[in-house]
């Protein structure tokens, strides 16, 4: 008997859920929800007589992503809705889009794309003398490394772009 009414409180996976399901599963306010429509135009839940909203098992990933979006991984409003413009109106892996892995490539004579090794770290003057006039440069030995080796990359790929134009 208690097996049958556990039965009968859970939905099926595919059912469409109110606003105060959707709500108690994600642990957002509803008023939260309603002011994410206004915010996400990919946010559309279905509207029936008196204006009740059913959620789709979609529009509920959808509100899922939103809600780690800006509770887990920090974006703003205007992050999440350029990120979910940028995506198409989904929500993919936002660990990798947040933290790409890092891309080196180098032309061999032959064309060969290949790794490159890692860029040698400056010195700390020559990383002070690449930084503009009035520019901070308060940063470590080693973060000033790695940006200059993210810059030479970014060189080497803006050459490569512009040779195959």
């Amino acid at each position: 008997m208690a097996e049958s009414m556990v039965r009968k409180t859970q939905k099926d996976p595919d059912a469409f859920r109110t606003i105060s399901e959707v709500s108690d599963e994600l642990d957002v306010p509803q008023h939260v929800l309603r002011f994410w429509e206004t915010k996400f135009a990919v946010v559309k839940p279905l509207k029936r007589g008196g204006g009740r909203r059913y959620y789709r098992p979609a529009d509920v990933e959808l509100i899922r992503g939103i809600r780690d979006l800006l509770y887990t991984h920090g974006f703003t409003i205007k992050g999440a809705q350029k990120l979910l413009k940028e995506q198409g109106g989904k929500i993919g892996n936002i660990d990798a889009l947040k933290n790409p892995a890092p891309v080196s490539v180098s032309l061999t004579s032959d064309g060969d794309d290949s790794p490159a090794d890692a860029a040698p770290a400056p010195t700390e003057e020559a990383a002070a003398a690449a930084a503009p006039a009035g520019q901070n440069t308060d940063l470590d030995e080693g973060s000033r490394a790695r940006l200059h080796a993210i810059r030479e990359e970014l060189k080497t790929l803006r050459e490569v772009l512009a040779s195959a134009l």
